[in-house]
């Protein structure tokens, strides 16, 4: 297997900046810079730059804590929505290339920023690895800022390493070669447990090669399960197999409209259409959805100078579904609230987040258990009719508390309508 190991060092904090050079005039912030929310707030570092970093402030650290490292640091707010959305475009991209694709969209997760390819086979479409780098760089380029640090090798460790002793060009390990690789490196790199290197330290196993001549049976007497997975890396054999990433599914649909329409009733007609008709490939599949897009193509030839082309909305479910009607009432009332201010010539909708259909648990004497899920749907209707600072929930905090306002709660209530 040759799989291509891309690294973006620091993503979360390169796509903060980008975001802020795009919203905000002036440059972005220089010396100690943290990711991750204000430092009175009971959050942990997301990400950090590296004069933060070499003033003691690392990833997973107390917000406070990082604070106190360096109360001069600029604190900034994540968007791990927006940076998941980042990221779920390139992997759609690098589709192009390859079906086999692995990588972390979560920004908490240490491993995001690094992409896994799988290459094998490519050759013939894209040309020999350097040149399918290239071409994956350049698709990659206007999605994820700045250029990233790439190995290929036969096992994901050695490409991990390879990518990460990279500059700006290319590390190749040739097929076979993975352990000749790996054997002039530091032999700490083998384990993640600082107690397993300190004691490699003391036994003077200061190389991944010299770690590689002992039997394995030496090493799993001094490191038991741990020193049997240094073995194998160290030899340069997988010990985590690649699993590529399953393709999140989606369904779209459209319709033109001849002539274009503007009234809200003609057009909930023909989005009864779209919805019904996705919410039984839905059902056939056995799935549901947790967040549809509705997308409309206006006329703008008899509007007003200014009027935009085109309205998109994105609506987040209570839940999810493959209930055509309560889909069809959230967008609706979403059209109602922003009407399109110019006659509509295509309605597309798309349902994305769809993953197989959970089923709920009912009680047998009590027909009205599904009551809460039903609550949520008309809860968000409601917010999004008459707005989400008008809507809210009661929580009850201590039913046993003295004082009757004590026990009780408002919390707002979420429409599930998002900024487009």
């Amino acid at each position: 297997m040759r799989l291509l190991h891309l690294l973006w060092p620091q993503l979360p904090l390169r796509l903060a900046r980008r975001r802020w050079e795009g919203r905000v005039s002036t440059p972005f912030p220089s010396g100690a810079v943290v990711l991750g929310g204000q430092p009175w707030i009971a959050g942990t570092v997301l990400d950090m730059s590296p004069y933060a970093h070499s003033m003691g402030i690392r990833r997973g650290s107390p917000l406070g804590s990082a604070h106190r490292l360096a109360p001069e640091a600029v604190f900034l707010d994540p968007d791990p929505e927006a940076d998941a959305a980042d990221l779920e475009r390139a992997l759609e991209r690098l589709a192009a290339f390859s079906p086999g694709i692995a990588a972390s969209t979560d920004p908490a997760d240490p491993a995001f920023g690094l992409i896994e390819v799988q290459v094998d086979g490519l050759e013939r479409l894209f040309g020999p690895e350097p040149i399918l780098y290239e071409r994956i760089r350049e698709a990659l380029a206007p999605l994820l800022p700045g250029r990233p640090r790439a190995g290929i090798a036969g096992t994901r460790f050695a490409a991990t390493l390879a990518a990460a002793s990279a500059g700006n060009e290319l590390v190749g390990v040739p097929p076979g070669e993975d352990a000749a690789f790996l054997a002039p490196l530091p032999a700490g790199l083998l384990t993640p447990d600082r107690e397993v290197r300190g004691r490699l330290a003391r036994f003077g196993l200061e190389r991944i090669g010299a770690v590689a001549e002992l039997p394995l049976s030496a090493l799993v007497a001094r490191f038991g399960d741990e020193g049997a997975r240094m073995h194998l890396r160290a030899r340069g054999e997988e010990l985590d197999p690649f699993r590529p990433r399953r393709t999140p599914e989606r369904l779209c649909l459209a319709l033109p409209l001849e002539p274009a329409v503007s009234d809200l009733q003609p057009l909930r007609f023909v989005l009864h259409r779209l919805v019904g008709a996705l919410a039984d490939q839905l059902l056939a599949r056995g799935t549901a959805a947790l967040r549809a897009h509705l997308r409309l193509e206006l006329d703008v030839a008899f509007s007003r100078s200014g009027t935009p082309a085109g309205l998109a909305f994105e609506q987040r479910l209570p839940e999810p579904t493959a209930e055509a009607e309560a889909i069809e009432r959230l967008l609706y009332a979403q059209l109602e609230r922003t009407p399109p201010p110019a006659p509509v010539a295509r309605l597309e909708l798309e349902l994305a987040d769809v993953a197989p259909a959970a089923g709920q648990q009912l009680s047998l004497f009590i027909p009205q258990a599904g009551r809460s899920a039903r609550l949520g749907w008309q809860l968000a209707r409601l917010a999004l009719t008459f707005g989400e600072d008008r809507i809210r929930r009661v929580e009850l905090i201590d039913p046993e508390a003295p004082l009757p306002e004590t026990r009780w709660r408002w919390i707002p209530v979420e429409s599930g309508a998002l900024a487009r």
